[in-house]
């Protein structure tokens, strides 16, 4: 599993360049602190991930969209009431396909 986590750590690190990516082993079933810190090594955003999200390339995708989102939050490049419209636009132009 560690030259597995490398490469998943290569991945990650490459998908949110410039920010490096930490990953540390935290629990007994897989799982990893995923550890995202800016250029003066402070920490931005830390996340507890699974054994299946890393292995997982659609669940991996997922993730690494979702600390997209919040570095841009943490960052004050988004607002979360522009998530939430942007959820609910979504919501809508579902229901409204599906004929709800």
């Amino acid at each position: 599993m560690v030259i597995e986590m490398e490469s998943i750590s290569l991945l990650l690190n490459e998908a949110l360049s410039p920010y490096p990516v930490i990953l540390t082993p935290s629990g007994h079933q897989g799982e990893c602190l995923l550890t995202v810190k800016n250029s003066a090594g402070l920490t931005l955003l830390a996340r507890e991930v699974s054994h299946a999200q890393l292995n997982d390339k659609r669940l991996l995708t997922d993730v690494v969209d979702g600390l997209h989102r919040d570095l841009r939050i943490a960052e004050g490049r988004l607002e979360p009431c522009v998530i939430a419209a942007l959820r609910h636009a979504a919501q809508d132009k579902m229901f409204r396909s599906a004929g709800v």
